[in-house]
Formats: C-alpha cells, sequence, structure tokens
C-alpha cells in the first residue's frame, strides 16, 4: 500500500515538474535531464511505458501546445520513454481526432517518420518484451489479427501493419474514398464526438486554415505510406506480414489499391505517385511468387564465386527430368508390384522437381511428357519373355501421365483461396493449363519421340482422322463415323503419331478442349468428300449404346475395341450387376478386353468397375449357408483369367489398385478354397469349371501381390521399413484399410479416387483374421520359410498326403527296382482310369499337405526309389489337379535350398536335363552385358568345368517348369513360378542360374535374350563389389566423365539407353548402366550398403567434375572461372540428383531416412582426407553436392507438401536432422569433415529448404529453426538467417521481424 503510495508521488512530482518547465518555459533538455535523475533516484528503468502513459495524456488534450509536444521529443530522444508505445498511444487519441487537431496530426506524423524506422535500439532495449505488451494492451493487436503467437517480435509486426494500415484508413476516409472498400469487421480510425469551440463561434479563417492542414496531412500520410512500403527494414517487416497473414494482407493490400487508382492526394505529392504505390504493393517487388525460386539456386552459385555474380546453374534438356525417367522405367519392372500409385509417386516427383529446378510449369509438363515419351521408345525393339510389354507403358503415357496433370492442374484451380501465393498465381501468371496447353504444342515438334510403335499406328491414324473430320466440319462427337465408317479407308493418306493420341486423351479428360485440332501443323490435308450415306449398323459400341444386344459378334467386336467414354464402361458395368448369368459373363469378358489394356481414356474406372465386380453384394433375398460367391463363380472366373497376365497385373499396380485388388481377392480365396471340387459351372463357350480352378487362379493372382516365396528376414533391416518386399498380406490390408479413412484433408485427388473404390467394393475394414483358412495356410507358409517341417502325426493331413503320393505316382510298382528313366516326362493328364485316385476335398486341405507330399517325394528321390523323371512327372500331375499347389511346391523349394541339406544332382543328361548344349554362349552373352556396364567380376567366371550340378531342390522345381507348356492357360502359372526360379537359382552358387537359364532357353528359344538377361542381373546377389561397379557406371555415363562408355555428352541416353534390342548379328546388344540397374536392385538383399556406396561415388564424381573443369594455364581464366564454375556446378547438381534418385528408387523413404538420421551425421563427423587439400573448390563443391543430396532425397521421399503418404514422417527425420545441423552449428558436436565442406553444405541445404521447400520448414521445432539462425549471423550469413526463419511460418515471423530489426544498418 505504502509502495502504492509512494508510486502515485512520484508520478504527481513528474507531472509538477512538467508543467512547471512547461510554465517557465525551460529548455526541454534541462527539463529532460532533471526528469531523468529523478526518475534514476527512484529507481525507474528507462526508458518507462508509465512516463510516456502520462506525458500522452498531458498533451491529450489539456495541454496540446508546441511546448509539450517539444518535451514529448526530447523525452523520445533521450530514450527516455519508449519511442513504439508513445506512437502506439498516440495513434489512438491523435489519428481520429485529426479533423480537429490538425497539428496534433501533423506532429504525431513528424514523430512516425522519425521514430519508427529505428527499429534496431527499440529491439534491443532492456524492456523490450515489456514495452510490445503494453502496446498490445493499447492496440489490442493479438485479438484483431486473430495470430495465437504473441512473442515481442510478431506483435512489433502487428504494430508496423497497423500503424501503415491506419494511415491507409486515415486516408482513405479524408478523401471519401472509404466506401469503396470491403466491410470489415473493426476500424482502426474509431470515430469521435467533433469539438466546437468554446464560445460558439465559427471562425471562418480558422476553418480554412484546417482544410488547408487537413490537405497537407493526407498528402503526408499518403507518402509515409510509401516510405514504409519502400523502408529497407519495414519493407520487409510488412513482407512477413505478406507471407504469414494473407487474409489481413489482402485486405491491407486493396484497401492501397483503392487509395491508389482514386486518391487526388496522392497524385499532388511530389515524391509519391500512384504508380510507385501500387508497384510498391506488387507482387513483383519482394521474392516471394513462384518464378522467384531460381534466384534462390542462383545465390548458391554467387556463393562460391564472389568474382561472379547471378550464375546460372541450372541443368539443361532432358537431365532436369532425370529421376522421372528413372522413376518411369522403374515402374515397368514386372518382378514386383507396388501398393503405392505410380500417379501419387510421379504427382509428387514432378512437384518436387519443378520447385528444386526453378522451372515453369510449361518446361515440367513438357519434361514430363518426353519422359514418358521416351520410355515407350525405348519398347520399340523388345525381347520376348514374361515381362510387362508395350501396353504398359502405354498405359503409362496415355493413362497415368494425363493423370497426374490432371490432379496437378486441379491443385491450383481448387487451392486455398486464403492463401496469397495462390492469388498471386491466378492474377499474374499464367496457369498450369495455359502451360499444359503450350507444352502440348511444343511437344509435336519432337518427331523422333513421337513416331507409333506398329501395334498402336492404327489407333494414332484414327486419333488423326477424327481430328481432321472435325476440322472438315464432320461432327464426331457421338464417334459414330468410327464405328460406321471405313476408317481404314479413309486414313490411307493420314498419318497419326503418338501427339494425336496425348492430345486425344487429354481432351477427353477435359484437359484440353477441340481447339487443339486447329494448331498449327496439327493436321495435315482436308477431306475432300465427307462420307454423307451410312452403311448397315455394325457390332461396335455407338451400336451398343443404342440399344443392341450382347449378341456372341457384339461381344468379339466391344472385346477387340477400347470403349471411349465413362459412359459405355458403365454399362456394361451395369449388365454385369444387373443382367443374367450368361449377361454378366459376356461384360465381364468385354471389361478385361481392349477397354482394361488400350482404353487409355477410362482404363481407371475399367479397373475400379473390374475390382467392384470381385466383390459383388449379396443378392437383396439371399438367406443361404454358404457364401454367395459361389453363385458368382464364372463371372468371377472370367475375370481372374482376364487380369492375370502380367502387363494386366501391372496396369492394376500403376492405378494403385494392389491393395483393393488383394482384400477382393481374399474372400474368394477363403470361399472356393473351402468347396469341394465336385462343384463345377459349365460357361457358354462349353468349358467347365470347378472350384479348384477358381481358387487357383485366384490363389495365383493374390500371390503375384507380394514376394510370397521370400524368407521374412529379407522384408526389413532393423528400423528401416523394405522398399517393396514388405508386400505381406497384412502390409497390403493395412494399405488398403488406410484408403477407407483418406477421402478428406490434404489427401491428395488420387488416393480421394481409390478411396471411393475402396468403400464400394467394401466398406469395412479386414484384416487376414477375417479369413481363417487363408491364415492357416499362411502361418504354415512362414513357418515351412524359417524352419524344417515337423514329423507328420496319424491325422487327416497324413492320409491326405498318402491320398496324394497315391495319385501322383500310381504307376509305381513298389515290389520292383524303381527306375524309370525311360518313362515319357509328360504328364499323363486327367483320365477316366485316374478319377478314382483324385482326393475330393478342398483345396486348403491339399495345400496344407503338399509341402510333407513334397518333402516325401524328394526324399524318395533321394533314396533311389523314385527316378528323377518319375518325381517331375507326379509334381506336374500334382499341379494339373489343383494348379495352385505350384505355389505351395516354390515356397517349399525356396525354403530348402537356402537350408543347403540337399546333396547336388548331376546334370549329366541322363537323370538330369543337361545344360552342355549351350552353358558356354550363355555365359559368354553375360559376360558381354556386364563388360558394356564396365562391371568386371572374374572370379564368377573361373573355373566353370563339367560336371554341372545344381541342389536337388532346384534340379526338380525347374525341371517341374519345364515340363510346362508356354499358352495362355499355363502362362498364368508359370508368372508365378518363374520370378522364383530365378530367385530360387540366385540363391544358389554360381553358376546355378547360367545352368538354369541354359535348359530353360533350350525349351523357350524366343526368350534366350530375356533368359540371359535375367542371369546377368544374378551376379550382383553374389558379389555386392559389382553393385558399387555398375553404380559407379551410372554415374560416369550420365555425367559425361568417360568417353568409351556408351556417351560422352551423359544425360538420361547414356544413363537408360534404348532398352532392349538386337545387333546385326540377332544377339542382344549391349544395355546401358541405368537400365541394368533398375532391373538388378530389387534382388539386392542388403540394401544398407547403399547408403556408403552412392555417397561415395557422389564424392569421387565431384572431385571428377572439379578436376575437368579447371581452365588450362594461360588463358584469361587461371583457376575456376566463371564458366568452369557453372559448368561444374551444373554436373554436380546432376550428380546429386541421380545419385537421390538411385537410392530413393532402391531403398525407398526407409533408406532416404536412414541416410539422413545416420549416414549423414556421421559422415560429417568423421575425418575425411582430400588429395586437394583442405578449403579447395573440391572442398566447396563436395558440400553443395551433398546439400544437393539431401534436399533431393528428402523431396523425393517425403514430397514437397503434405499430400503425399509419407509426409507424415518428415517432421520427425527432418527436425532430427535440423537439430543436428543446429547443434553442430553451436558446438556442441565436433566435426571431422573440412569446415568448407561442413559451410557449403549446411549454406546450400539451407538455401534450397527455405527457397524451394518453405512447408518443410514450418514443420521445424522453432527453438531448432533459432538456434540454427544464430549459427548463421554467426557466419555472417544474415540474409540465409533470416530466409530461414521467413520461410519458418507464424510461429518464426516474431524472431524473422527482430532479425531484420537487428540488421539495421
Amino acid at each position: 500500500m505504502a509502495a502504492s503510495i509512494g508510486t502515485l508521488r512520484l508520478w504527481d512530482n513528474v507531472l509538477e515538474l512538467t508543467k512547471k518547465s512547461q510554465d517557465k518555459g525551460s529548455d526541454p533538455l534541462i527539463w529532460a535531464v532533471h526528469l531523468s535523475s529523478q526518475l534514476n533516484s527512484a529507481g525507474v528503468s528507462l526508458p518507462s511505458p508509465e512516463l510516456a502513459n502520462l506525458l500522452v495524456s498531458h498533451i491529450c488534450w489539456d495541454n496540446n501546445n508546441p511546448i509539450s509536444w517539444k518535451f514529448l521529443e526530447k523525452a523520445l530522444i533521450s530514450n527516455i520513454v519508449p519511442p513504439l508505445l508513445v506512437l502506439a498511444l498516440l495513434s489512438t487519441r491523435v489519428t481520429p481526432k485529426r479533423h480537429t487537431q490538425p497539428a496534433a496530426f501533423r506532429l504525431y506524423m513528424e514523430l512516425l517518420k522519425r521514430h519508427a524506422f529505428k527499429l534496431k535500439s527499440h529491439v534491443e532495449s532492456n524492456n523490450y518484451e515489456v514495452i510490445m505488451d503494453s502496446i498490445d494492451s493499447i492496440l489490442h493487436l493479438s485479438q484483431i489479427f486473430g495470430i495465437k503467437v504473441t512473442d515481442s517480435g510478431s506483435l512489433l509486426l502487428e504494430f508496423i501493419v497497423s500503424t501503415v494500415w491506419q494511415l491507409v484508413e486515415a486516408a482513405l476516409e479524408d478523401e471519401g474514398l472509404l466506401e469503396l472498400t470491403e466491410e470489415r469487421k473493426f476500424k482502426w480510425n474509431v470515430s469521435q464526438d467533433m469539438e466546437l469551440d468554446g464560445s460558439g463561434s465559427y471562425d471562418v479563417k480558422r476553418n480554412e486554415y484546417q482544410q488547408i492542414m487537413q490537405s497537407r496531412n493526407t498528402v503526408m500520410a499518403v507518402e509515409l505510406i510509401g516510405l514504409f512500403l519502400q523502408d529497407k527494414t519495414t519493407s520487409k517487416i510488412l513482407f512477413l506480414a505478406r507471407r504469414n497473414m494473407p487474409i489481413h494482407w489482402r485486405s491491407f493490400i486493396q484497401d492501397i489499391e483503392v487509395l491508389a487508382v482514386n486518391s487526388s492526394s496522392l497524385r499532388n505529392s511530389k515524391i509519391m505517385t500512384p504508380e510507385i504505390l501500387l508497384q510498391l504493393i506488387s507482387d513483383d517487388y519482394k521474392i516471394g511468387s513462384e518464378e522467384k525460386k531460381a534466384n534462390y539456386l542462383q545465390e548458391i552459385s554467387a556463393i562460391m564465386s564472389s568474382s561472379s555474380a547471378g550464375i546460372s546453374h541450372k541443368v539443361s534438356g532432358s537431365s532436369l527430368w532425370i529421376s522421372i525417367d528413372l522413376a518411369l522405367e522403374d515402374a515397368m519392372d514386372g518382378s514386383q508390384v507396388d501398393t503405392t500409385s505410380a500417379i501419387e509417386i510421379i504427382t509428387s516427383l514432378v512437384k518436387a522437381l519443378q520447385a528444386l529446378n526453378g522451372t515453369s510449369w510449361h518446361d515440367c509438363f513438357l519434361g514430363l511428357w518426353m519422359a514418358a515419351l521416351r520410355l515407350v521408345q525405348r519398347e520399340r525393339d523388345p525381347i520376348e519373355g514374361p515381362m510387362p510389354r508395350l501396353d504398359t507403358r502405354l498405359s503409362m503415357l496415355l493413362s497415368i501421365i494425363p493423370l497426374v496433370v490432371s490432379d496437378l492442374i486441379e491443385d491450383e484451380e481448387n487451392g486455398p483461396q486464403n492463401n496469397v501465393y495462390f492469388q498471386n498465381a491466378q492474377n499474374l501468371k499464367e496457369s498450369r493449363r495455359s502451360d499444359l496447353v503450350s507444352s502440348l504444342q511444343i511437344l509435336g515438334d519432337y518427331q523422333s519421340l513421337l513416331t507409333p510403335p506398329q501395334s498402336t499406328i492404327p489407333a494414332a491414324n484414327q486419333a488423326a482422322a477424327k481430328a481432321l473430320m472435325f476440322v472438315s466440319g464432320v461432327d464426331v462427337g457421338s464417334n459414330a463415323y468410327f464405328d460406321l465408317v471405313n476408317m481404314k479407308d479413309m486414313a490411307n493418306n493420314i498419318s497419326g503419331s503418338l501427339h494425336h493420341l496425348i492430345v486425344e486423351t487429354c481432351i477427353a479428360r477435359n484437359l484440353l478442349d477441340t481447339s487443339a485440332y486447329f494448331w498449327p501443323g496439327y493436321v495435315a490435308g482436308h477431306l475432300n468428300q465427307i462420307p454423307h450415306g451410312m452403311p448397315a449398323q455394325v457390332p461396335g459400341w455407338s451400336t451398343f449404346m443404342k440399344g443392341a444386344l450382347l449378341t456372341p459378334v457384339m461381344v468379339n467386336a466391344l472385346v477387340s475395341e477400347p470403349a471411349s467414354s465413362l459412359a459405355e464402361v458403365e454399362k456394361v458395368f451395369e449388365i454385369a450387376v444387373k443382367g443374367s448369368d450368361d449377361e454378366k459373363i459376356a461384360a465381364a469378358t468385354i471389361l478385361c478386353g481392349a477397354s482394361l489394356i488400350r482404353g487409355w481414356n477410362v482404363q481407371e474406372h475399367t479397373i475400379y468397375f473390374i475390382t467392384r465386380l470381385l466383390s459383388p453384394p449379396p443378392p437383396a433375398n439371399y438367406s443361404g449357408n454358404d457364401s454367395h460367391l459361389i453363385a458368382y463363380a464364372p463371372m468371377l472366373n472370367i475375370l481372374l483369367v482376364g487380369i492375370a497376365p502380367i502387363d494386366c497385373v501391372q496396369i492394376f499396380s500403376l492405378h494403385g489398385l494392389v491393395p483393393p485388388l488383394a482384400g477382393s481377392l481374399m474372400p474368394i480365396c477363403e470361399v472356393f478354397g473351402s468347396c469341394v471340387p465336385n462343384i463345377s459351372w459349365t460357361l457358354t463357350t462349353g468349358e467347365e469349371i470347378s472350384a479348384h480352378a477358381v481358387f487357383s487362379n485366384a490363389f495365383a493372382l493374390l500371390l503375384k501381390l507380394w514376394r510370397f516365396n521370400h524368407p521374412p528376414l529379407e522384408y526389413g533391416f532393423g528400423d528401416v521399413p523394405p522398399v517393396g518386399s514388405q508386400l505381406t498380406p497384412e502390409y497390403i490390408l493395412l494399405m488398403r484399410n488406410s484408403l477407407l479413412v483418406s477421402s478428406g484433408g490434404n489427401v491428395d485427388r488420387n488416393r480421394k479416387r481409390l478411396s471411393a473404390v475402396v468403400k464400394t467394393s467394401g466398406p469395412d475394414p479386414i484384416f487376414v483374421d477375417s479369413f481363417p483358412k487363408l491364415k492357416a495356410w499362411y502361418r504354415q507358409h512362414q513357418a515351412c520359410l524359417v524352419s524344417t517341417l515337423s514329423g507328420l502325426v496319424r491325422s487327416p493331413v497324413h492320409q491326405i498326403v498318402d491320398s496324394l503320393l497315391n495319385m501322383m505316382f500310381r504307376k509305381i510298382n513298389r515290389n520292383q527296382p524303381m527306375d524309370f528313366v525311360s518313362e515319357s516326362s509328360s504328364s499323363s493328364g486327367p483320365g477316366t482310369e485316374d478319377a478314382s485316385l483324385r482326393p475330393v476335398l478342398p483345396a486348403w486341405d491339399i495345400l496344407e499337405a503338399v509341402p510333407f507330399v513334397v518333402d516325401a517325394a524328394l526324399t524318395a528321390c533321394t533314396h533311389g526309389i523314385l527316378s528323377p523323371r518319375e518325381l517331375c512327372t507326379g509334381l506336374k500331375d500334382l499341379t494339373d489337379f489343383l494348379p495352385a499347389s505350384l505355389a505351395i511346391i516354390v515356397s517349399y523349394f525356396s525354403a530348402e535350398v537356402s537350408r543347403g541339406v540337399w546333396k547336388p544332382v548331376c546334370m549329366n543328361g541322363t537323370d538330369w536335363p543337361s545344360p552342355a548344349a549351350n552353358l558356354s554362349t550363355v555365359e559368354e552373352h553375360i559376360k558381354n552385358i556386364l563388360a558394356a556396364t564396365n562391371v568386371n567380376v572374374p572370379r564368377l567366371f573361373a573355373g566353370i568345368s563339367s560336371p554341372f550340378t545344381l541342389p536337388l531342390p532346384l534340379a526338380a522345381f525347374l525341371s517341374l517348369t519345364i515340363t510346362y507348356k508356354l499358352d495362355t492357360a499355363s502362362q498364368r502359372f508359370l508368372n508365378l513360378a518363374g520370378p522364383a526360379l530365378e530367385a530360387l537359382a540366385a540363391g544358389c552358387p554360381w553358376p546355378c542360374t547360367p545352368i538354369v537359364a541354359s535348359l530353360w532357353t533350350q525349351k523357350a528359344k524366343k526368350w534366350s535374350d530375356f533368359l540371359v538377361f535375367s542371369s546377368s542381373r544374378t551376379v550382383f546377389l553374389h558379389d555386392n563389389h559389382a553393385v558399387a561397379q555398375l553404380l559407379k557406371s551410372c554415374f560416369t555415363v550420365t555425367l559425361g566423365l568417360n568417353n568409351s562408355l556408351v556417351s560422352a555428352h551423359g544425360g538420361v541416353g547414356a544413363l537408360l539407353g534404348h532398352g532392349f534390342g538386337s545387333n546385326s548379328y540377332g544377339e542382344m546388344s549391349a544395355v546401358a548402366p541405368g537400365f541394368l540397374y533398375l532391373r538388378v536392385y530389387r534382388s539386392i538383399r542388403d540394401i544398407m550398403f547403399l547408403r556408403e556406396d552412392i555417397l561415395s561415388i557422389l564424392m569421387q564424381c565431384v572431385k571428377e567434375i572439379a578436376s575437368n573443369g579447371k581452365t588450362p594455364k594461360g588463358k584469361n581464366e587461371t583457376k575456376y572461372g566463371q564458366v568452369s564454375v557453372s559448368a561444374s556446378l551444373t554436373k554436380v547438381k546432376l550428380a546429386a540428383q541421380l545419385g537421390a534418385s538411385i537410392l530413393w528408387i532402391s531403398g525407398g523413404q526407409g533408406l532416404v531416412q536412414s541416410l539422413i538420421n545416420e549416414t549423414l551425421p556421421s559422415w560429417f563427423i568423421s575425418a575425411h582426407q582430400d588429395e586437394s587439400g583442405p578449403g579447395g573448390p573440391v572442398s566447396m563443391l563436395s558440400g553443395y553436392a551433398l546439400g544437393y543430396f539431401t534436399v533431393f532425397c528428402g523431396a523425393f521421399a517425403w514430397g514437397v507438401d503434405s499430400s503425399m503418404s509419407g509426409s507424415r514422417w518428415r517432421p520427425r527425420f527432418l527436425g532430427s536432422h535440423m537439430e543436428f545441423l543446429a547443434s553442430a552449428l553451436n558446438g556442441k558436436i565436433t566435426l571431422g569433415c573440412d569446415p568448407v565442406t561442413w559451410r557449403s553444405y549446411v549454406t546450400g541445404f539451407v538455401n534450397l529448404m527455405a527457397g524451394c521447400m518453405p512447408s518443410w520448414v514450418v514443420e521445424v521445432d522453432l527453438e531448432v529453426l533459432k538456434r540454427l539462425s544464430k549459427g548463421l549471423v554467426q557466419w555472417n550469413e544474415d540474409e540465409l538467417a533470416l530466409k530461414l526463419l521467413e520461410a519458418g511460418g507464424v510461429g518464426a515471423t516474431g524472431a524473422a521481424a527482430e532479425l531484420i530489426c537487428q540488421r539495421e544498418s
């Protein structure tokens, strides 16, 4: 109480001193000295907020005279009162009274001009936080702007914005323009009652004077607004508001635009014009819009060479998009499917490359189309073999890429309306849709890429003919002409290209309109005669849509011709759902025909409908005890057989349908695997199918969706999630169930589409536990892979084993010696005399017994009871009886080979087939493939001689697969057995793989190139050093560092080459190293070594680039001048992008996170020897290479925004790396690397992240950002520190504002 009284007395004394001094006319300086002494004696901290309140209250309005204002000014200069608090107090009292107190308003603006721009001293004052809290309580900034963060720096920013905005509003009101602005919830200048003269007289002269003052004040206010926008410090603070307060900023800018367009005071100003004011608030005035990102990249060049400014180091041409080429080619490998849609992967990849390369969307779209065209052209001279072919590549070009482009365009057009950058893009830049149009127009100039493969020439010609008809005035909207007019005759003189197919699919997806038909050079010629007479109705989509019945002729027509519209596919689907049994079968056949493979415009809808048909709902009146799926068996079997080919499975994978497909297949397997085989159905073709057939087709297709024959050990290492081998049933169902909740928020449009499919086919989550029979088999399968079979006790399984053995080896007389080498090796096949021997059991019961059956058969063969030929014949009989048993044989043999308990058998041509006829040729071809990529593994080819042996399980499985015919029916199961056979051979000692390839080549000569190539891949499983050599070759040819390899020019062409091909002798020509690597890496068991290998190769390449970049002596540039630095950095960036692409493709998100979390910190902590010495150009380039490498890796794995599913891991691992950077900068971690390398890494990494990936910075802990920026300031990297904080979002705004003030010169 006493203290309170003392305080009141103190301020009374201060007020008394002030009044006396003013009455005496004392010098303000003397008053300030006395006042300061008095306050110091009382222990008051200066500058004093209380004194500021007192002096402003003293002036307003009882002592509004010149001497009072002079005393206030002296208090400000003497730092007795805080300037910003005084200005805040005056703004609330003077500005609303500016009409009655024009002189006071003038003086207030003078004080603004003198003190509002000196922010450094304010930020560094002792009671800075207290002062800003006081300002907030006066102006209610937190409440008005609605920002939850109320640190002092944020309040300072809000104060600057509010001060300028108040001036804007005052000027608008003074000129009667306020009604032209949008309505707001608040106004800065709350009007107060007008004060009249006490005498009540009307002083005309005084009124005229006030009007003149008001007019001049308005001009000064407008000029002051411009000064705030021009000043180096305050303009940067206002830019922060623009980034982090988009809604308020837009309203603020709109007010200024009204002022600039309509203000007469602005036109009367001598120092500010409307044009200047509009320029100051334009998007071009401050860096921040999308097109300016390249400047961040150019700054890195400037850092590297102080003698050169603004060096552009962008990688030109196709190399910019090398990551897309790699990703597209990787998606063509049919050895494994992916649970993530190629649409999601490529969309995220395109966004990342567009951000990091700083390119326009025109260039981005053009690069994407050209990469997809290169993908198709690599299949121009294909080799024969069981792998995805041209159809999958065309699907990528004409279905997946258009969907990617569509999603990218919708991202912009449906972007957040409250985002200022979105508004800028809409208002000031060409839209992505316009960029797509221009890119497709330019694409027509690349004729070498647009030549259609032979099989697509009719479709390309038809697309060109359609355009020509449209240009000629024929209505082609209904496509009737294409069914009714003989297009072959019409298109004789019309040459279509892939360009026509691309444009056509874009028109079909509403990405373009038909004005594209009129592009210069798009169509050539003109129809001289338009056909008027219609021929008789012929079967086709047009007649079908008009109501024609599904006759066999119509079905054949619709199967052979792809649908062109969603309506056509929907009608077929409705028939499959509601039609008769025969109609269901016909509709299913149509959906699995050309519309699935070549119906690019509707391909995703076709596979969505097929997936839904595989999960038909129970009929409304269904009440049976058996599953309703049994009634749909004929239709289900048509669908299962129709989508079984490799290209179809791969197309499902590209569209992301693997999880929903697995969710549909598991119930089918559960139901039909539990049925006894005496249930059968007869198709309209007369073919009879059984429950075993339906089950086998579904089971074989299900097993293609994950690497079922690989032991669980290969599914991952430590904390690193595996790449693709995580495709277990549990994981696939987890992915499928996650789609049930992926429909809102920041989820990308593709996941929303997939979510709709899953919810339609099955709205509830499903788990492996939902299928008891499948679960029981899966548990037995896992146990079989990791341990030996336990002994059989007398049980029903024992009886099934005996029954199956009797069926398989029924012709053997066990009372005689077992020597049946001369017997026919072909399966006896089903016959009436054998029917009684075939067990009538559900498929699941048979599969449970198969491992024991095969084990007994192998044991019998080892002891001479069975001959090899009898063994293989018996196994073939088993797979003929139940084709699904092949999968169990595969898993059993895979497990037994890895255990190594079986003796090898001699492939001598007597007991077992011999590879001698062509083994040496196969080995020579393998050597040639490796030599072309500079891979040398001499020890593998040393000492290979007869006799040739294989482990018994491998020999048996090889012999079994050779017994299969190469027909369509067997192909479904060979597609399952082929990769397993390759993996089985690869796990055995060399030369098992060449032996397998030799024997299969003897059976299928047309597959010889494929088999040789597959064998060459397994070399890398036996030698990690060979993988390192191949990786080095990839870098060398891409960067053009070695003229002896493929191409001295480097780039995509050198890395991926032309795919497969044949030389003039008919032999397979050499493949490029990148193409070979993409077919190798999935078989590498331990991918963790790739982190160190790629990092080491990247550093080697940097040294080579640096040495190649030196300018010869005697030239004007003696060392690392502008040209050489730019060229070197171009290759460094390309090397980093290549390394990041390979790492990400090889190991996925898990390997990238392991690199960033473990490998990179260890590398920086360790010491490294550099032959060129520390601090040289190699050290600098190494740091920038690592910076690019890290950001590229993160961008590929996590995406640039939150739409990618992997982005949820970004805050954790990026935050950990940023903590490492901050700790090292703050001296908490001791580094062993070259300081120059470390500095260039940190500055390069932060530059790229803040400039190209601002959404990343927002996710980093604020304290870590502040520590990192503090470390950068200690390096005199103030601009970079500020850039980092500017990108840190609302939370970092305060720290950024304070740093701006502290950098005030």
